[in-house]
């Protein structure tokens, strides 16, 4: 009896499950790249817009504060939008990374390669 095949056609299966899951990944992957999430500081004075990836898309600095003199505080407001910007990205990162391990039943707080 050819009792060692059942065992072939789990690892098809797992092979199959595999393939799909890369899929998913890349595809979240891309999903990842064109969702934007902006951050703000100075009470929307500064806005930096990023990809979900961290990636600074674009900055808006409201004229008001462009003056010599406030030159520190601009920095500091624009260094301040970068960081929120980049912690929303890393949040928005996380819950599609954790809504695609949801999909794919994989159990809560296990980590995929994104």
């Amino acid at each position: 009896m050819l009792k060692g095949l059942g065992g072939l056609g789990d690892m098809a299966k797992m092979m199959k499950a595999a393939q799909e899951m890369q899929e998913k990944l890349g595809r979240m992957q891309e999903d990842l790249a064109n969702l934007t999430v902006t951050g703000e500081s100075g009470a929307g004075l500064v806005k930096v817009t990023a990809s979900a990836k961290g990636e600074v898309k674009s900055l808006d600095i409201d004229s008001t504060i462009l003056v010599a003199s406030e030159k520190e505080v601009v920095e500091d407001l624009i260094l301040a939008a970068i960081r929120d910007a980049q912690a929303r990205a890393q949040d928005a990162a996380q819950r599609e990374t954790q809504r695609l391990a949801e999909s794919l039943g994989l159990p809560p707080g296990m980590n995929l390669p994104v």
